[in-house]
């Protein structure tokens, strides 16, 4: 017994030792396990990141741009079971408590889920799976994690955020290519400058100006834009078509859109102000049509739907075109001759001059003219008629109206609706604008009349005048650099009389002249060219 005791020591020593041995082992040896994190909110511990990133990515729809639509299906000469596995939704019945009779037939309303379908999601944005060592061993599973995750955020896609910033606006715009954003840029600009025009100007191949013509000095977009790639959000619109993106960048997001049926003896001029858009802006939505004057069938329909750019197109173009020079009546009174007589001595002609010009356009607005140099091609001639004057006339005549400036100018904006160069409001533009003169040019009295106002109005018309030409008749001269001196509120003045200079106060974008003309109230607008 004595032999063997030390041995039964031993085993009883080894049989309390060893259980300590393997605690020990357990206390120094701990799971390497992984936390995962949402926005900083612990969701649990998983066993393998490489699980949960692989079960993301064959458990998530690869959808984006997702929206819900519901679709009716109802029993034909086939029953719903097999019209819905016909459509790949056997299993709609099992999971749609929904279904009705309607008129005598069995139907279901199913939510289908539609979207674009991409190569791979990722993880989202915010979510942390790091590697810790722990001794608990107790984890969730991966199913668990994953539906934890699916409730509170969405998944991304690897793609590109293009920033486009203009003073305090900033937009940003997804796209999975970057050649997706720039080919609806170039869609965006051929739109406001022409697509030959541009790509003339880009190739470097524009004709030279030998008389008259113009030429595309620059185009640039007036924003900032800038492109970084990034894990997109799959709650974002993201661009996967150049050509949607291009209409965003034309129209907006929800476009106010309608058709309109022509009616007869209708033009595009009539139609763009029944419907409250510009000139331009029938075009760019209709552009089969290529200029205001085409002819449209009584009966035709067409599209109306407002702009509403993202971008500013900036064109700089130098101008070389020949303006006729209207001449002008210069009235001659003879204080022994009654208000009735009336004599021509000289016939007017009108003159020719070739005006160069430096032209600044903002999607298709021309926001500023500079006068660059004119050629008197051909000299005006004055129209000379004598009139009596034992009363000077103050009443305006109805059939024989002045142009305000020297010349027709270089028309601006029309009587129509527009986006305002300044403001970018939409609203209607209630006179005529007419550049080109150059600062300083001479303003005329478009008939006789007797000044009503003369005033500064900085939020708006500027140092303008207005004229009551007593026989129904009210004209507005806005914008002026100052007044003809000597003038007076209350003065009399004659067809043709300067009243003042060209100036660019108020709300304008350089020198021009707006010009109104209001019938039988004040402020009650119409047409000026009616008139002329």
């Amino acid at each position: 017994m004595k032999k063997y005791f030390p041995v039964i020591i031993c085993i009883i020593i080894g049989a309390i030792l060893l259980p300590l041995c393997l605690g020990y082992n357990k206390k120094n040896y701990p799971n390497e396990y992984y936390n995962v994190y949402l926005d900083e909110e612990f969701l649990g511990i998983i066993e393998s990141k490489e699980s949960l990133l692989k079960y993301i990515d064959d458990n998530t729809e690869k959808l984006i741009n997702i929206e819900k639509v519901v679709k009716t299906y109802c029993e034909d000469e086939r029953n719903l079971e097999d019209i819905l596995k016909a459509e790949g939704l056997s299993n709609i019945k099992q999971n749609y408590k929904k279904y009705y009779e309607n008129e005598g037939k069995e139907c279901v309303d199913v939510t289908l889920t539609k979207g674009t379908e991409i190569e791979k999601i990722y993880k989202p944005l915010g979510l942390e799976i790091e590697k810790t060592l722990t001794y608990n061993s107790e984890v969730s599973s991966i199913e668990d994690i994953y539906s934890k995750i699916v409730d509170k955020k969405s998944f991304t896609i690897k793609g590109y955020q293009f920033t486009i910033s203009n003073d305090d606006k900033i937009t940003h715009i997804y796209v999975t290519d970057k050649k997706v954003f720039e080919s609806a840029v170039k869609s965006f600009i051929e739109v406001y400058v022409g697509k030959n025009e541009y790509e003339t100007y880009i190739n470097g191949s524009q004709l030279e100006i030998k008389t008259v013509g113009s030429l595309l000095e620059n185009i640039y977009i007036q924003e900032n834009i800038t492109v970084k790639e990034k894990q997109i959000s799959i709650d974002n619109k993201i661009y996967t078509d150049s050509n949607d993106l291009a209409q965003f960048l034309i129209y907006g997001s929800s476009p106010i859109t309608k058709t309109y049926k022509v009616k007869s003896g209708e033009m595009i001029t009539d139609i763009a102000l029944a419907n409250e858009i510009s000139n331009q802006e029938f075009l760019i939505s209709n552009p089969k049509y290529k200029t205001v004057n085409t002819l449209i069938s009584a009966g035709t329909e067409v599209n109306i739907k407002q702009t509403n750019p993202q971008l500013n197109v900036v064109i700089e173009k130098y101008v070389v075109e020949d303006k006729p020079v209207s001449y002008r009546t210069i009235y001659e009174y003879d204080e022994n001759k009654y208000v009735t007589y009336e004599e021509v001595t000289q016939q007017g002609s009108n003159g020719l001059q070739r005006v160069k010009q430096r032209v600044k356009i903002v999607n298709g607005n021309t926001v500023y003219v500079e006068p660059k140099g004119k050629e008197i091609l051909k000299n005006v001639v004055d129209k000379i008629v004598v009139k009596g004057e034992k009363v000077l006339p103050n009443v305006g005549d109805l059939y024989n109206w002045a142009w305000p400036s020297d010349s027709r100018g270089y028309s601006v904006s029309g009587y129509e609706w527009r986006i305002h160069p300044v403001t970018g409001i939409r609203k209607f533009h209630e006179g005529i604008d007419i550049a080109g003169m150059g600062y300083n040019a001479p303003v005329y009295a478009a008939n006789n009349g007797t000044i009503t106002t003369m005033r500064r109005d900085d939020s708006g018309y500027g140092i303008y005048i207005v004229i009551n030409h007593n026989n129904g008749y009210y004209t507005l001269y806005g914008h002026l650099n100052a007044f003809y001196s000597g003038l007076k509120v209350g003065d009399t003045v004659t067809r043709g009389q300067q009243i003042g200079y060209v100036g660019s106060t108020g709300v304008s974008t350089g020198p021009h002249i707006h010009f109104e003309l209001w019938k039988n109230c004040i402020r009650c607008f119409i047409n000026p060219w009616s008139v002329y």
